[in-house]
């Protein structure tokens, strides 16, 4: 038995599909099959059975479930532990929605970081859906994500609350925005000069959006899903911010974090439009393992996001890399 083959089980188990597993471990399919053949034979156990939709546990592989996630994040946990030791430098991997990303999650960081030099960190951007998983398998440190987002299976599943501690830091305001001279079949403008939409022309308008916008489980992606905005409206910038300066251009319609937006909208560039059911309201919060599970460093964390100095980077953004910085202090990773 070996820690590729259980790594290999415990996706299979958790996402239901030989071919999800291979997706989320970066691998082929008859690798992740390979190793679960290897555990079937030394164990005598079929661990599970083709079901209605996916997959059934057998009873014998229920029990190698919960062994094997604990086994494979002792492994991540004993990984982490010994290149610290091995260096003056702690670190702190960042797991997060693709929109915090690249929105809030590298202020806040750089904030951090000026206050514990000695950290390196690295932010993976995945699905909300992920969040929990990388939290549960040790791949992640710290997940910072909307407060609406449920685990996806595995211990704690029913909010985290006996595996995993949340901590609220963050209420949004997501507004709709567009240029101040962008037109359009139903748009009224209202007195004030303030454009009107019905939510009724929402898919029928071009969407201008960053990676993971789309993302069901953020809570903007939550509303484009619930007026069925869908991937057919929209265009995919390779960041947030190109799909803002496209939205100020006249290209089409963006969302955003108010906070975010402020300046556009005093300078003109961008105005919020007047949609039903908007603002969007949300909440960001800051998740981790509990108790000796987790790291000194990702309390360290946990902590200074609720603090007045992790308030202001955030409203106000990065400062930009202090002088003498030769290193990024923050590294991003793309789900794929």
């Amino acid at each position: 038995m070996t820690l590729t083959q259980l790594k290999a089980f415990v996706a299979v188990a958790r996402l239901g599909s030989v071919k999800a597993a291979a997706l989320s471990l970066r691998v082929s399919e008859p690798a992740v099959s390979g190793a679960i053949g290897a555990l079937r034979r030394e164990l005598g156990d079929p661990l599970f059975v083709r079901a209605r939709g996916g997959i059934a546990l057998t009873p014998g592989g229920r029990r190698l479930a919960a062994g094997a996630a604990e086994i494979v994040g002792l492994a991540e946990e004993t990984r982490r532990r010994v290149r610290e030791a091995g260096a003056e430098t702690s670190y702190l991997r960042v797991a997060a929605t693709e929109p915090s990303a690249e929105q809030i999650v590298p202020p806040l960081l750089e904030a951090f970081v000026r206050r514990q030099p000695d950290v390196d960190t690295t932010t993976l951007a995945v699905p909300s859906a992920v969040l929990t998983e990388l939290l549960l398998d040790r791949r992640a440190d710290v997940a910072i994500g909307p407060a609406s987002t449920e685990p996806n299976g595995g211990p704690g599943a029913n909010g985290g609350s006996e595996v995993v501690e949340h901590v609220p830091f963050l209420r949004l305001q997501l507004v709709v925005v567009a240029s101040p001279q962008h037109a359009g079949p139903g748009l009224d403008r209202l007195a004030g000069g303030r454009l009107h939409l019905p939510v009724s022309r929402l898919p029928r308008e071009r969407w201008l959006l960053g990676p993971g916008e789309l993302d069901p489980g953020t809570p903007g992606g939550a509303f484009l899903t619930r007026h069925g905005v869908g991937a057919a409206a929209a265009s995919i910038f390779p960041s947030a911010t190109a799909a803002l300066n496209a939205a100020a251009a006249g290209d089409g319609l963006s969302i955003a974090p108010l906070h975010l937006v402020r300046d556009q909208l005093r300078h003109g560039t961008l105005t919020v439009l007047d949609i039903p059911g908007t603002p969007v309201n949300g909440v960001l919060r800051a998740s981790a393992l509990r108790g000796e599970r987790r790291s000194p460093t990702a309390s360290a964390l946990c902590r200074f996001v609720t603090t007045p100095a992790a308030v202001q980077s955030l409203l106000t953004g990065t400062a930009g890399v202090p002088v003498g910085h030769f290193r990024p202090t923050v590294h991003v990773s793309l789900w794929s």
